[in-house]
């Protein structure tokens, strides 16, 4: 069969079964199947497939048609400038979270300091760390995660990329394996209450680690326990960044208040005009 063809046929099947950018889906899964980028054979549409590459790429399609992310099944997702590898023990990172790496080297290139230190808790996959790693060299990063295969992902990721002496990555819950004050704290963390988990797409749900994803019956449990654990360990001054969901500014907002460290509180709406950052400075009393 020829490239076209098989594209064709295969963008069907994934749309009778619901499968959201069919398309893109069924030429991504082929570029991964072929070795090649998308171009390639995009480019070329009567390219030939022989009976092997057929069965390796319905075999992927077949995948997608139970529901599985395209990045667990490619074992890679695009971020920021690079892609990194991602499996099943690690969140896929989404391009809203790349609101909050924005506002990081925003605030680390506002700072008159030569030397800047950020700690991301809940790294998973090592995304926003190693971000803002790669645009702030004059930058000293931690980040931390529980799953210790999480941070092997992320430790991986660093790697590829030639950043592991810029990031110190550490096990642990929270704030356990930290010590030290902070110029930029910054997490994603879980944020999914118990409703929402039931009514994710079951590509996220039946997929993605669950500890990354749920966060008690509101979706609050990290926020309450992040925003007062995160004043013992930013400098004076220094900035707290959280990625929340798009109905949780009014609460996280509330939270920091109430805790009574934090000044200057904002909020960054993502390229989709959803609340999705909040940021607060720490008061240099309090």
């Amino acid at each position: 069969m020829i490239v076209h063809e098989i594209l064709n046929e295969s963008t069907k099947v994934l749309e009778a079964a619901d499968i959201p950018s069919a398309r893109l889906d069924a030429e991504v899964l082929l570029a991964f199947c072929l070795g090649c980028e998308r171009l390639e054979f995009l480019k070329n549409p009567e390219m030939q497939l022989d009976q092997t590459q057929l069965a390796a790429f319905q075999t992927l399609i077949d995948r997608r048609l139970r529901r599985e992310p395209v990045a667990y099944i490619t074992g890679r997702k695009n971020f920021w400038t690079f892609a990194l590898e991602v499996n099943k023990d690690v969140l896929i990172p989404r391009p809203d979270t790349e609101i909050i790496v924005e506002e990081i080297i925003d605030i680390a290139k506002k700072t008159e300091a030569d030397h800047i230190t950020i700690l991301d808790i809940g790294t998973g996959s090592g995304a926003i760390a190693i971000a803002v790693a790669s645009e702030v060299p004059n930058a000293s990063v931690m980040a931390t995660d529980i799953s210790l295969t999480a941070l092997g992902v992320a430790r991986r990721n660093a790697e590829s990329l030639g950043l592991q002496n810029q990031i110190n990555f550490r096990q642990g819950d929270l704030f356990e394996p930290v010590e030290g004050f902070f110029d930029i704290i910054a997490s994603n963390p879980p944020y999914i209450g118990e409703r929402e988990y039931e009514e994710l797409p079951g590509g996220v749900r039946d997929f993605e680690p669950r500890e990354a994803l749920f966060a008690g019956k509101n979706g609050l449990e990290f926020y309450e326990k992040l925003i007062c654990q995160a004043a013992d360990h930013l400098k004076k001054n220094g900035w707290l960044l959280l990625e929340i969901g798009a109905r949780q500014k009014k609460d996280v907002c509330r939270i920091m208040e109430s805790s009574g460290f934090y000044e200057n509180i904002e909020m960054r709406r993502d390229y989709g005009g959803l609340p999705r950052v909040v940021k607060a400075r720490r008061k240099v009393s309090g």
